[in-house]
């Protein structure tokens, strides 16, 4: 699966969320503004940007810029080690959007995050598996990840949802403290605010066989990137450094967008960070 974001998403968003012009950057990187702006629309340069330069203007990490501009890539994650649990992606318009579900192996009890853009796929796999779907946990209220909520609520009218979306009734709202029991399995929330105002990332532990932690992280963070924070950068980089990169290295991560990663490869290979 190809990253989310390539290099020139990557600057893209961090001129956004630095205030950096386009031709302060372009400076920088000793290029044109035009040449820039075809680097920030395609990933490619026909002349090689000063990364090191533009990383130090943009607040970026500029070896870890320059490893993805050469194709980095996280390595792959077999979730047979998480046997209970699957990525769910679904398209619209060329959006990619995945969304997850997890269940306890011997009570059949599941839990959803997020919907993607419809729900018949999580419909599919709950009635192939025989589960019983009792929460839905969700981890911002952007249309990509909510598009199947009215579904679900259809087909589940008792099932409880979980959010930090301000005007949520009291009953659904995340409280810090919760410890939600998915049969043997337990999820708790952490707020990672800042691409969304109501950003949270829920943390499935007690695993089978002693698997890692699984953090559920919307666009927090993706493999080598982040989602756009415009106006609230600088929290949503600390939230994703204090909430979710200081979770154990071997933690999962599981983002809306883009391959799945890890708190080591996170920490080793996103320029952000």
């Amino acid at each position: 699966m190809n990253l989310e974001d390539h290099v020139g998403d990557i600057l893209r968003k961090a001129r956004a969320m630095t205030g950096v012009t386009a031709e302060a950057a372009a400076q920088a990187a000793g290029l044109n503004p035009e040449a820039l702006a075809a680097l920030e629309s395609s990933g490619q340069s026909p002349h090689p940007p000063n990364y090191p330069a533009l990383a130090a203007l943009l607040k970026l990490h500029a070896a870890k810029l320059a490893a993805l501009a050469n194709g980095w890539l996280p390595a792959p994650v077999d979730l047979g080690r998480w046997r209970e649990l699957r990525q769910i992606t679904t398209t619209r318009k060329g959006n990619t959007v995945h969304c997850y579900l997890a269940w306890d192996e011997v009570t059949r009890e599941a839990a959803a995050f997020d919907t993607g853009f419809e729900a018949d796929s999580i419909f599919k796999l709950i009635d192939a598996e025989g589960l019983d779907l009792r929460h839905l946990f969700i981890t911002h209220s952007h249309h990509d990840h909510i598009e199947g909520l009215p579904a679900i609520r259809e087909r589940y009218p008792t099932i409880r949802i979980h959010t930090d979306t301000k005007g949520a009734p009291p009953q659904h709202r995340n409280r810090r403290n919760d410890c939600i029991q998915i049969g043997s399995l337990r999820v708790t929330n952490r707020e990672t605010t800042g691409h969304a105002e109501d950003g949270v990332t829920y943390l499935i532990g007690n695993w089978p066989d002693d698997a890692p932690h699984v953090a559920i992280v919307g666009d927090a963070i993706f493999a080598g990137s982040m989602g756009g924070a415009k106006e609230h950068g600088d929290l949503a980089k600390s939230n994703v450094r204090e909430q979710i990169l200081s979770l154990p290295p071997d933690t999962l991560l599981c983002p809306g967008h883009g391959p799945l990663t890890t708190v080591a490869e996170e920490q080793a290979h996103n320029p952000f960070f």
